[in-house]
């Protein structure tokens, strides 16, 4: 009977670990340690250069988790600047499964909030917080899904390069909304260039421990979000498809997957998503559309994702640390002489290079694996004369 149940217990063990992507545990492990090692490296590398600046790299620490975790409305305005990048993180990841570089999350989050704002002009009628915050999401998504299905229509249909393409619709996308904002939907009260206000419904109300930083239950549903679309890639056949097509273009189409329509789902996927930062700025901070809202979000995503290894749930504790350099940029100006904002990019480059330099890591784990063996066999050598 105990070994019926332990039998039991090992197929399930199993079957979790291939249901979040991974083999095994010494497999999770074993990526989570050379994602971490990365991480630190790149992290370490940027405090060498604040020493050598002449700024102590403890300061610096202490500033960075100071500004983030400080107080309530530290953690609360880190979160702020996570929330956007949970988002441009799968926009990033989902099409990287399917083998495509999605570079145009930028374009895609800009058109999404242009449609938030757009939702509450047309939804002015709707008092229900729930329905109005549906309505503006489903605006935002559709939005941002059309744009990012263009690069998806065009690789299917013409062959066209999705890097080039999606490089081209963020310069679009930001002439296209800087029209809309200045000559459709202008706030004519307002000498900046920013849309009409959203109605008080469309409102997402913040938390009150956060002290006034605009975050409340958004980023428990992004959370929640981000689970949900791991396990459907890895227990869907969409999700087979995108991940057979990501390994062998040839064998999965040998196989029946038709890549035009993975292409473009996958796409669209990505564009809704990152078109969902929309809700995070127009209905949670500044009520309304801001030409040049956002702080680089789309092109960080592509860092978040890549030092989450693509992995969907690797994304969000990637994009918290991003959050954390972003947010506590702005201190490192205010509380040191010698180190300015510019240093969090640098360590932002220094991590990305720290994750990505898996090779490195691959080499340095023979090495000292063939070393190590080497002096045994001298160690047994020496005990047998």
């Amino acid at each position: 009977m105990s070994d019926n149940l332990m039998v039991v217990r090992t197929s399930f063990i199993q079957r979790f670990f291939q249901s979040i992507g991974v083999s095994s545990f010494q497999a999770l492990l074993r990526s989570l340690i050379k994602s971490f090692a990365g991480a630190g490296l790149g992290l370490a590398a940027g405090l060498l250069v604040c020493y050598y600046a002449g700024e102590p790299p403890l300061k610096i620490l202490k500033i960075l988790y100071q500004s983030s975790f400080g107080s309530g409305y530290d953690f609360g305005m880190t979160l702020y600047y996570t929330a956007p990048l949970i988002l441009t993180g799968l926009a990033v990841a989902i099409p990287f499964k399917a083998g495509l570089f999605n570079i145009g999350a930028e374009g895609q989050l800009t058109v999404g909030a242009l449609a938030a704002a757009w939702a509450g002009v047309l939804g002015a009628g709707i008092t229900s917080p729930f329905l109005a915050v549906l309505f503006a999401a489903t605006f935002a998504f559709a939005a941002g899904g059309i744009w990012g299905a263009i690069p998806g229509f065009l690789k299917a249909l013409r062959g066209s390069h999705e890097v080039i393409t999606t490089i081209m619709l963020n310069f679009i996308a930001a002439g296209m909304t800087a029209y809309f904002t200045l000559y459709t939907i202008k706030d004519p009260n307002s000498a900046q260039a920013e849309t009409i206000p959203v109605p008080e419904s469309f409102f997402l109300k913040p938390y009150e421990v956060f002290n006034g930083a605009p975050m409340g239950n958004l980023i428990w549903f992004l959370i929640v979000l981000a689970i949900l679309m791991h396990f459907w890639i890895w227990n869907s056949r969409w999700g087979y498809c995108l991940k057979a097509l990501g390994e062998n273009e040839r064998a999965a189409e040998t196989y029946g997957i038709t890549k035009q329509r993975v292409w473009v789902s996958s796409m669209f996927v990505a564009g809704g998503l990152a078109g969902l930062v929309g809700l995070v700025e127009i209905l949670g901070n500044s009520h309304k559309f801001k030409i040049g809202f956002s702080a680089d979000w789309g092109f960080v995503g592509i860092a978040v994702a890549l030092v989450a290894r693509g992995n969907i749930l690797g994304v969000l504790p990637s994009a918290l640390l991003f959050g954390m350099l972003q947010k506590g940029a702005g201190s490192l100006d205010l509380e040191t002489e010698k180190v300015t904002r510019d240093l969090s990019y640098l360590i932002q480059g220094l991590i990305i290079l720290g994750v990505a330099s898996e090779g490195l890591w691959d080499g340095l784990s023979r090495f000292l694996g063939n070393h190590l063996k080497q002096r045994a066999r001298a160690k047994q050598t020496g005990g047998t004369k």
